[in-house]
């Protein structure tokens, strides 16, 4: 992959592609190309097969995707396997009518078999049930790294797939009700020591552990296999250690600065007991993760504070 090669990021206004292009900036690569929402919809076949067809790419980085946390995956099942299906699908048969060099697909860890043995290693994709909150999504995903896989035998294509762990960062989606646990929560605390409010509810029973992976983290290592890495098989990306639910809200309680309690509701589902994966595979190409959880999350949370005062 050269400076001057054209370079897709698919999905540059999210979490992870957004990390992706500033990465990529930063390294120098200066023919990079996005389309928001609205310039182009990946989930209409025509407008992507013209938008490959006219712009000659070389690499793709297919970060663009629906996603969401348990409630939104809850309440819209069938947004969730629809829009990813078609993303996916079209930008994936488009590249490769297009002769695109390579194309990067991201999945997600929480494709992975709700009990699956801890830690997650590569090779247990498709070994056992799926978590049921977050199925529809999952199903989409397995079948675009299926995708990529079946591409790359049929027709040589150079597809690869990564399958990163809990992302957090700048560009994180905030709202209460489609979000993730960890941008959640950093709003909760914030807007609950603002007010003053005396307890800040946590969803769950704060006994489920997750690894949580700074997006920019996420952007190096995306370019580092773009570069290195040309096996069909998946590559999870991830920090190796995990850190409980409650651990977690104890650690935005100190850094947000709120002084009241925490309360957690056990009602709410927790999904998966434990999401840890085996990162020794990416581990021995020679990439690691560098940014640690309490120096991420001051990053975000200085960010997050920003964004929010220009909102009031």
């Amino acid at each position: 992959m050269n400076l001057h090669d054209r370079i897709y990021v698919a999905g540059h206004k999210g979490l992870v592609g957004s990390a992706i292009l500033r990465a990529l900036e930063a390294q120098g690569y200066n023919n990079l190309i996005c389309r928001t929402r609205s310039e182009l919809d990946l989930r209409d076949r025509g407008q992507v097969s013209r938008f490959f067809e006219q712009n000659a790419i070389d690499y793709v980085f297919l970060a663009a995707a629906k996603v969401g946390g348990i409630a939104a995956n809850n309440d819209y099942p069938a947004d969730f396997i629809r829009d990813n299906l078609l993303i996916q699908t079209n930008v994936i048969d488009a590249a490769y009518r297009a002769n695109v060099t390579k194309l990067m697909f991201l999945g997600s860890t929480c494709i992975y078999p709700k009990l699956a043995p801890q830690p997650l290693k590569e090779e247990y994709l498709l070994s056992g049930d799926l978590e049921p909150t977050n199925k529809p999504y999952a199903i989409a995903k397995i079948a675009g790294i299926n995708m990529c896989q079946s591409y790359n035998r049929q027709h040589g294509t150079s597809f690869i797939s990564v399958m990163p762990t809990n992302m957090y960062g700048p560009n994180d989606n905030f709202d209460l009700q489609t979000s993730h646990v960890l941008p959640a929560l950093l709003r909760k605390f914030h807007e609950a020591k603002e007010l003053g409010a005396p307890t800040v509810e946590v969803w769950g029973s704060g006994t489920p552990k997750r690894e949580f992976l700074h997006a920019d983290d996420l952007a190096e290592a995306c370019i580092f296999l773009m570069k290195h890495y040309e096996d069909s098989e998946i590559v999870n990306v991830g920090v190796g250690e995990d850190i409980s639910i409650k651990e977690l809200a104890e650690m935005i309680k100190t850094i947000v600065g709120y002084e009241g309690e925490i309360v957690f509701n056990a009602s709410i589902p927790d999904g998966t007991p434990r999401k840890l994966v085996d990162v020794s595979k990416i581990n021995g190409l020679g990439w690691q993760a560098q940014i640690s959880l309490e120096t991420g999350l001051r990053s975000v949370y200085e960010a997050f504070q920003k964004e929010y005062l220009i909102k009031q």
